[in-house]
């Protein structure tokens, strides 16, 4: 959708890069519009910007009037890409969170899994992210701690359906591993509302009963025929580490079904770079450095492995931004350490690996 810096409220989402005559962009695709941005674009004079016909939150955009002018522009006839409802990745991916929400409301008023639903949402957003690489590991920037729920369930799917494609599973296969991530949680709806909305840490009581939810999202997940036993194992284990410190079963890495060890690093990952109640949202770069090293032992390598290829996939000249908000070029790639690169900031060339104060936060192109 086109609009007018004056028509834009907080909560829009920009969805191509604002470009004015620097090569960087002013403002990055995926950004959730401030009233800062809205000063800066209409201070360098930007006519239009491509927005979301979704919110930040999942509600649709309209437009508001334009007081800055008195004339209305002109806008072309011509539809530009983003303008089809729901034809990009994000317009589906917002829409499948929605879609979520009535879900999750429904599951917790006893009503049963709609699988037919359920795949009739999931399944083609499940095929465009296999193709849309750089939206998949953007998915953390939508979340909210209010509406963390229902994008955590969407975005597990798509992540855990992403890696299983590019570990070489078939179609089948791996669309059973989007569905079985996105369902994992649908136990969370059967737990006391007071716990899984509580704004501050759970006691361990509260945690006890939360732990329960996989075994809750099996039995609701059990009988759907649709549904292969592979896929159903996964939702049970999601939450099983492979050196036995997880849960409900405490099993151990022979045990656990691989389905499910591509689960638990999705869900992992997720949850760990998405803004919740009770913790702020971390970079990408740093919870995979975590993963790789801190996490060693718990998770499946392989898993970690294919994550931490395709987010760090960059190549020499790509652009980051560092985590003291300093713009940086990648100069070289470690495949050892592949989240702490070589880079140039102005005339300065840093290591990461000699700087661990210093990471990157996130990859503009």
């Amino acid at each position: 959708m086109r609009v007018s810096p004056g028509q834009l409220t907080p909560g829009c989402i920009i969805v191509q890069d604002v470009k004015g005559r620097t090569q960087r962009p002013i403002i990055p695709k995926n950004t959730i519009v401030q009233p800062v941005h809205i000063e800066v674009l209409k201070k360098f004079q930007i006519p239009y910007i491509e927005i979301s016909h979704k919110r930040s939150d999942g509600t649709p955009f309209i437009p508001q009037q334009d007081t800055d002018t008195e004339t209305e522009q002109p806008i072309s006839n011509t539809p530009s890409p983003s303008s089809v409802i729901l034809h990009t990745f994000e317009e589906q991916y917002l829409d499948a969170v929605q879609s979520y929400k009535e879900w999750y409301n429904s599951w917790q008023a006893g009503s049963a899994v709609d699988i037919r639903e359920v795949r009739r949402i999931m399944v083609p957003l499940l095929e465009k992210s296999v193709e849309s690489k750089p939206d998949i590991f953007t998915l953390h920037h939508h979340s909210t701690a209010v509406d963390y729920m229902y994008h955590h369930g969407v975005a597990t799917g798509l992540l855990s359906g992403y890696v299983a494609s590019k570990m070489g599973y078939s179609y089948g296969e791996w669309i059973q591993v989007g569905l079985a991530g996105a369902l994992a949680d649908a136990g969370m709806a059967r737990i006391d509302k007071r716990i899984t909305s509580k704004e501050a840490a759970l006691t361990e009581t509260e945690y006890s009963q939360v732990k329960n939810h996989p075994a809750l999202s099996y039995r609701m997940t059990e009988k759907i025929a649709s549904l292969s036993k592979e896929s159903k194992l996964a939702i049970l284990q999601h939450h099983e580490r492979m050196d036995g410190t997880g849960y409900p079963l405490g099993l151990h890495h022979d045990k656990i079904h691989m389905f499910s060890q591509i689960l638990a690093v999705s869900d992992m990952y997720h949850a760990m770079t998405s803004e919740r109640h009770y913790r702020e949202r971390r970079s990408p770069f740093l919870v995979l450095e975590e993963m790789l090293q801190k996490q060693m032992g718990r998770y499946h390598q392989e898993v970690i492995q294919t994550l931490a290829k395709e987010l760090t996939g960059y190549s020499i000249g790509t652009k980051v931004r560092l985590s003291d908000n300093s713009k940086a070029d990648i100069l070289f790639v470690d495949e050892q350490d592949p989240v702490r690169p070589i880079v140039q900031s102005n005339d300065s060339i840093i290591n990461l690996k000699e700087h661990l104060d210093l990471y990157i936060e996130e990859v503009y192109e």
